[in-house]
């Protein structure tokens, strides 16, 4: 009897004396739909006695680039229980969405909710993730740049403000704006990127063209064919955007290999021995008949569509640059697909870039001397600039102090023809006293030029940089005044930061072939104030001219189509949103930059 009785207080303690826990399907019950205004309400029903972490909840997009973010997450007030805030019935949570690229089409998300919570009777459970799919209508959600951190809030609490790039505000216009605006913002910023080295190098290319006219040039003639020109470089711009856009590679880019970059100097040496009088060229005696019957405007050397040829190549392969509004173009093109909208953008903005090649070629047809002895000195005149550009452009894949050579060959064998070397007598009087003077000039140079370059220095504008000892001599892909780490992929950038944890970095893109970005060597990253902004910084440099697959990838990890682009980390090594620079920045506007990424 004394063992029965004990056998059954044991059992009553067994049963009743131990409380009873829910299973984590009872304690914890998430549902979730989609609200207006894109934003989903979740709620999490607890079970009895069960109560939930404020701190532990916790939604993620599972889709790291579906292009959806979550933009914050609105909390009820909870209470205080142990020095924690918990919720003890069922809160409802609201999710706000948003977009960090310009999609508009129907994107499938999974959204997970995590979240933790116990018991009153002592048990915690293990952290619940519920996940939940939904179609989201992208063309509703607000465009926030880059994907943010989401930060649980209270209906009290205030939104952090959210840094955006100059790539990601032109990217927005395209959303918010309407279309007359966005393409008269679009020729506004070609306008503005006429007057950068982008355009530079088209100058002598039109002016050449249209002094090769002789005798057939006039005001008119002379816009028409800068028009051909301009529009000609624009189709090609638009081409290569909307290909790049759609694609993610850069056509202007892809050809700047050294094949296509030797054919097309080449092509630059024929047209410089042919404005020299040594031979004519011209289309086969058919081809202009047919060209006289169908355009009286068509000269016999079938002016207009050479000049179309030659502004469609040039703008391939004489001048790729990457700007902010064109980088913004190619973003939208390349997300919402809408190659109509971005294209006619491009386009546009060529045009602007091409109003002074418009009124260069319009002056030089009105005032283009009349057939004789200036015209002839004047062809000659461009010949030298059709040389000059030859030399310009295989310096983008020649050692630097060989292209240095080159020039200075140039330089010396002009100056001779100007009357360098010859004796001044009595006939040098008047111009030609004053040409002669050019030529003793342009000889000085080019032997400086010849002994820097014998030197091994291979900048032609501080070419006895080699002279000074502490100054270290500028190689491919690196700086004299600022030491850059030179990477090629993506595997080097991740060792490199890895290396750098608890400093700041500076990421920049560059390439032997960019103009823009040789302009930002020697000018912003020259200047001491620019170096003394930067001393707290590690310094990389993605070299990129070689466009191998390893540095294609490297680029599209950050959404580039091309150099100049400087990426910024923080201490942590992840990247700042919003701080990304792209294209030429003179001094003033990048140690502004600087500024505003230390602030706290």
């Amino acid at each position: 009897m004394r063992f029965f009785l004990l056998f059954v207080l044991l059992l009553n303690t067994l049963v009743f004396g131990e409380p009873k826990f829910l299973m984590p399907e009872e304690a914890f019950k998430a549902s979730a739909y989609m609200k207006k205004k894109c934003t989903v309400s979740a709620t999490i029903e607890l079970g009895e006695s069960i109560y939930l972490y404020k701190s532990k909840i916790k939604a993620t997009i599972v889709e790291k680039n579906s292009g959806v973010i979550i933009d914050h997450i609105t909390l009820p007030e909870g209470v205080n229980h142990e020095g924690e805030t918990v919720f003890t019935t069922s809160p409802i949570i609201d999710i706000k969405l948003a977009k960090d690229r310009p999609i508009e089409t129907i994107v499938p998300i999974t959204l997970q909710l995590s979240y933790q919570g116990c018991s009153e009777q002592g048990l915690c459970y293990e952290p619940i993730d519920t996940r939940f799919t939904f179609n989201i209508e992208t063309a509703k959600l607000v465009f926030k740049g880059k994907a943010v951190t989401p930060v649980t809030a209270s209906p009290s609490a205030k939104k952090s403000p959210i840094t955006v790039s100059e790539t990601d505000r032109i990217t927005q216009t395209f959303i918010e704006g309407n279309v007359p605006l966005i393409l008269l913002t679009f020729f506004t910023f070609g306008l503005l990127l006429s007057l950068t080295p982008c355009i530079f190098p088209m100058i002598p290319i039109l002016s050449s063209i249209i002094v090769a006219q002789g005798k057939h040039m006039s005001a008119m003639r002379g816009f028409m064919l800068s028009l051909v020109y301009v529009l000609s470089m624009s189709v090609a711009y638009t081409i290569a955007g909307v290909l790049a856009g759609l694609f993610g590679g850069n056509i202007q880019i892809a050809m700047q290999n050294p094949w296509v970059i030797s054919t097309f100097a080449l092509l630059f040496v024929g047209l410089a021995v042919s404005m020299f009088g040594f031979f004519k060229i011209g289309l086969p005696s058919s081809w202009q008949t047919r060209l006289t019957k169908t355009s009286n405007e068509a000269s016999s050397k079938g002016g207009y569509i050479g000049v179309a040829i030659m502004g469609f190549l040039s703008a391939l392969i004489v001048g790729p640059c990457v700007a902010p509004p064109l980088a913004g173009a190619l973003v939208y093109i390349g997300q919402s697909g809408n190659a109509l909208l971005g294209g006619s953008a491009l386009f546009v903005l060529s045009l602007g870039m091409g109003v002074p090649l418009l009124l260069i070629g319009t002056g030089a047809g009105k005032y283009m001397p009349r057939p004789g002895g200036w015209m002839d000195r004047v062809s000659h005149v461009f010949g030298v600039v059709m040389l000059a550009i030859a030399i310009w452009m295989l310096s983008r894949i020649l050692p630097p102090a060989v292209s240095m050579l080159l020039l200075s060959a140039l330089l010396i064998v002009v100056s001779i023809y100007l009357g360098a070397l010859e004796p001044l007598g009595e006939h040098y009087k008047g111009f030609k006293a004053f040409l002669k003077g050019i030529g003793v000039i342009l000889l000085a140079y080019g032997l400086i030029l010849l002994y820097g370059g014998i030197k091994g220095s291979g900048d032609p504008l501080a070419p006895l940089t080699f002279a000074n000892e502490t100054q270290p001599t500028s190689v491919s892909g690196q700086n004299a005044d600022m030491e850059f780490k030179i990477i090629h992929s993506s595997e080097e950038l991740d060792t490199l930061l890895a290396q750098s944890k608890g400093k700041k970095v500076m990421l920049d893109f560059y390439a032997d072939w960019c103009t823009s970005c040789k302009e930002l060597d020697h000018t912003t990253f020259k200047d001491p104030r620019v170096i003394e902004s930067l001393k707290e910084y590690v310094l990389i440099r993605a070299d990129v001219t070689a466009n191998s697959d390893a540095e294609q990838a490297l680029a599209k990890r950050f959404n580039l189509f091309g150099p100049p682009a400087m990426i910024f980390f923080d201490e942590s090594g992840k990247s700042i949103q919003g701080a990304d620079l792209i294209g030429f920045k003179d001094a003033e506007t990048f140690i502004a930059h600087i500024k505003t990424l230390e602030k706290p």
